[in-house]
């Protein structure tokens, strides 16, 4: 069977995260995008923040083209010995498109409200979590602007993450995703 690569899409804060991690209990892989960001970061000697690492994807895309931060990721792929990897945080429709190169792509698309995303992001407490809600708003309009609504609206599936509690969201995901493998 050629890889199944589940790419999660979403805005920051509505779940990518929380479902990958849950379900690499079910055998899964989990390749996060913001994760080869900020290597990226690190490398370059660049400090993590939020802005910092959002000039940085900016930049990447502007330079190498808006599949960028996936081309970032296909090693990590390839190297992959899961017949199902999960990739959080794909933004664009030329990520999607990059990552076909490697097996069968499908988009599951995760909801939230902004309250519900600006609380979630205030409380994981990351290094690039939004300062305020003018920070939040910035940040979104950001991910608008590389393609995220058009990877919103292309989703072979979605899931709305407004009153499910982790358990509930992670298996709405695997139900999903074991529809997929068949």
């Amino acid at each position: 069977m050629a890889k199944l690569i589940v790419c999660l899409i979403g805005m920051p804060g509505a779940g990518k995260s929380t479902i990958a991690d849950g379900l690499k209990t079910k055998g899964f892989e989990k390749i996060t995008m913001g994760d080869a960001v900020r290597a990226e970061a690190t490398k370059r000697k660049i400090e993590p923040t939020g802005a910092n690492l959002g000039k940085l994807m900016l930049e990447l895309r502007e330079k190498n083209g808006q599949g960028a931060v996936a081309e970032l990721i296909k090693d990590q792929i390839a190297n992959s010995k899961s017949d199902v990897i999960l990739i959080d945080g794909v933004r664009s429709i030329a990520e999607v498109d990059m990552l076909k190169k490697f097996g069968t792509v499908k988009i599951l698309a995760i909801h939230a409200s902004s309250d519900t995303r600006f609380k979630f992001l205030s409380d994981r407490g990351r290094s690039d979590a939004p300062a305020d809600r003018q920070d939040f708003v910035k940040r979104d309009s950001r991910e608008m602007g590389v393609g995220m609504s058009d990877s919103i609206a292309l989703a072979d599936e979605t899931i709305s993450n407004n009153n499910l509690t982790i358990p509930q969201l992670v298996d709405s995901a695997y139900n999903i995703i074991k529809g997929w493998i068949k």
